[in-house]
């Protein structure tokens, strides 16, 4: 490998270490992982303190969906810190203007509303239909993990990183800045993600031109439970890829 820093991994909305276990006995070994908890953080900026308050002086970076935003916010709060940096299955903008974004908030809304009143493992139920590669959905291992991993977090929580993504900052000017940067920078997602689209990762890559664009087939939004030994594998090709020329 490059470099031995360790790498930080961030988990998606309601999601915990139990997005990344699945691909972590594929990383190299030696390489030492942590996962950063939002607790009940409810800005993207607060997540960020967070990462950077636990995180060690230098170390790779790896977001998954909410996960990817916090990501970018580290590296526009503290780029000399982050040695590489791999989004997956996320985002840049910032939540649009007019009925678009009144019609994001109302969605995110209501299946608040139903964790508060049926339960968190009900509105995982709903919300996993649109999460996974269609031909996953009747993978009841797949989606055991998945409605598992979301109960574990409460309404409470479901509630505070609802209001970070809903005044989520637009990081498109970071992507920019890593274009004239040395990070080694990788993009993944899953080829049939409907939540975090490959076009939107197609316009993250033409923002940081130097960047790495990976599409996995046959994933959907949970690329990396879906098919984690070909995640693994796009995240080692990164984990070693010499940092680019400034």
């Amino acid at each position: 490998m490059q470099g031995t820093e360790p790498l930080v991994l961030l988990p998606g909305l309601m999601c915990d270490g139990g997005v990344w276990s699945p691909l972590l006995a594929d990383l190299p070994q030696g390489l030492r992982t942590q996962v950063v908890d939002y607790d009940l953080a409810d800005s993207i900026n607060t997540m960020a303190q967070l990462v950077l308050d636990q995180a060690p002086d230098h170390f790779a970076l790896a977001g998954h969906s909410m996960g990817g935003r916090v990501a970018l916010e580290v590296v526009r709060m503290a780029p000399e810190r982050v040695t590489r940096l791999a989004l997956l299955d996320t985002g840049y903008l910032a939540r649009p203007a007019g009925d678009a974004g009144e019609q994001e908030a109302n969605k995110r809304y209501a299946l608040l509303q139903v964790a508060r009143t049926q339960g968190v493992a009900s509105m995982a139920h709903t919300w996993v239909q649109g999460m996974v590669h269609p031909d996953r959905l009747s993978d009841t291992a797949l989606i055991t993990a998945i409605v598992g991993m979301f109960s574990r977090k409460s309404p409470e929580v479901f509630a505070c990183q609802i209001a970070a993504l809903l005044e989520r900052p637009d990081a498109t000017e970071v992507l920019r800045s890593l274009a004239v940067s040395t990070l080694s920078t990788l993009i993944l997602c899953g080829m049939q993600d409907a939540w975090s689209t490959p076009a939107q990762h197609a316009e993250m890559r033409a923002l940081a031109p130097h960047a790495t664009l990976d599409l996995v087939r046959a994933a959907g939004h949970m690329a990396p439970m879906e098919r984690p030994q070909d995640v693994a594998r796009s995240l080692v090709r990164w984990l070693e890829q010499p940092r680019a020329a400034a």
